[in-house]
């Protein structure tokens, strides 16, 4: 009731601080894994090795957007049914998603240890990468059970408003990460595997933790076997919104792929700038994405509740709130950019090459959150085709051919500015969708209104009794 209430009844402003602040740092926490790998591995004083943990990144990506994939999925649909008042199917749909997740992780775990070498290769691997890439990934594959089931069950619990048992959950993970990196890598001499296996563990902390909120009963949605009922409906309903953000996810580790890729013909040193630069970035990315975790469940909520009022001014706050923030990342990174990307190496090229790309992704940050929000807002209203195509423009529509031809046309500085490109172009397709949803939730809105004023005396009567009773 209380995590209803958030959602319903609470002041926007407050509303979204209890659900988009333990998102935050939840999502950060998710960034923290990576980035504190890569500090870790960089004090061995090896490029090849950072450049490994570069490569691996994105099929740690492909892993995370499994998860991603059940988890937005469920949670889009659970916090519409939960403002629709559907609590059975709502336990239906949250157990369907989390045992069918289980089963997925299994299988790609098996599926995936069995095809690193050639993941590896499309991910850009070159033959002096390859050595360290290969044992570190191995780990982490073996881990991405728990990878998948932390995406999914985080993003089920933010849907019925419980943000902050998430966030201590992931961040418990990511504390104990931080611990056993030097631990495994230095102390224990295990050196990169050891940053690995101290990524597999933390996730599995983070799992147990999740796994307890819902069988110690803290949960508004039941999980249970029992509840457990695959059908057509469902999986549609999940897959609509889970798909978009699947294809998000899968083809910014293509992307990323064909970055180091593209990269590798300029040395170790571009792919390792690229990792760390990519790894800074993701950490403002992130912080967005966590902000709009809190902001989804709210949407829906009342999307589902026929609430424009607080939907729109939920919509207005959050796009001011990303903005401003977008603007506050783009001025810090431009001026310390060299410093930045020094504290994940001391190449002199490294550094070079990593300042010179993070200022070229600043052109376009100022728009990040705009972008980013209308994104997710198309996710929490159900919308899964205008969600799934800005899901593909960034990372896929306009990235891919531009890290094709952009490189053939400027060497590496094509390399450099390929990420901006493709933000510039999302950008003016994201402004086209915000137009069009704007008028569209108008008109909902107007004939929603309409047909409630039409209503006889006597339904009135009787639904403001229902609402006193219960």
């Amino acid at each position: 009731m209380k995590n209803e209430n958030i959602m319903d009844t609470d002041n926007i402003g407050k509303a979204l601080l209890k659900l988009a602040i333990p998102g935050i740092i939840g999502m950060l926490v998710n960034a923290v894994y990576n980035v504190v790998d890569t500090i870790f591995v960089g004090m061995l004083q090896n490029t090849s090795a950072i450049a490994a943990v570069s490569v691996a990144f994105p099929l740690f990506m492909l892993i995370s957007s499994i998860g991603l994939m059940y988890g937005v999925g469920a949670a889009s649909y659970i916090s519409r049914l939960l403002g629709q008042k559907s609590r059975e199917q709502a336990d239906k749909a949250a157990s369907t998603t989390f045992f069918t997740a289980i089963v997925t992780g299994i299988a790609f775990t098996i599926a995936g240890y069995f095809s690193i070498e050639q993941l590896l290769k499309i991910f850009g691997a070159t033959p002096t990468i390859m050595p360290y890439a290969k044992t570190y990934t191995t780990i982490i594959m073996l881990g991405s059970v728990f990878t998948i089931m932390n995406m999914t069950m985080n993003n089920m619990i933010r849907a019925e408003g419980g943000a902050k048992y998430s966030m201590i959950a992931l961040s418990s993970g990511a504390i104990i990460n931080i611990v056993l990196d030097p631990v495994m890598m230095f102390g224990l001499d295990m050196g990169i595997n050891g940053a690995a296996v101290a990524t597999v563990i933390s996730q599995a902390v983070s799992t147990l933790i999740l796994l307890r909120y819902y069988f110690q009963g803290n949960s508004v949605v039941k999980v249970a076997l029992k509840n457990f009922k695959p059908s057509r409906h469902i999986y549609s309903q999940i897959m609509k919104i889970g798909l978009s953000t699947l294809g998000r996810q899968s083809l910014s580790s293509v992307s990323l792929g064909m970055l180091n890729t593209a990269a590798a013909v300029y040395g170790d040193v571009a792919v390792a700038a690229m990792g760390i630069t990519l790894r800074v970035f993701s950490m403002a990315l992130f912080t967005i994405f966590g902000y709009n975790q809190g902001m989804q469940p709210l949407i829906g909520y009342n999307y589902g509740a026929k609430r424009f009022d607080r939907l729109k001014k939920t919509l207005g706050i959050s796009i001011k709130a990303m903005t401003i923030y977008s603007i506050v990342c783009t001025i810090v990174f431009w001026a310390f950019a060299e410093q930045i990307v020094g504290v994940f190496s001391q190449d002199i090229q490294v550094i070079d090459i990593g300042s010179r790309t993070l200022r070229a992704m600043c052109l376009m940050t100022p728009l990040l959150g705009f972008q980013q929000v209308y994104a997710v807002l198309f996710q929490a209203l159900g919308k899964g085709k205008e969600a799934f195509v800005l899901s593909l423009s960034r990372q896929g529509l306009f990235f891919m051919p531009a890290i094709i031809v952009l490189p053939k046309l400027f060497g590496l500085d094509g390399v450099i500015f390929t990420q901006t490109v493709a933000d510039f172009m999302t950008n003016i397709l994201t402004a086209f969708f915000a137009y069009s949803i704007s008028k569209e939730l108008g008109k909902e809105e107007e004939k929603y209104t309409t047909k409630v004023d039409e209503k006889p005396v006597c339904c009135a009567v009787n639904q403001n009794t229902a609402k006193v009773l219960e």
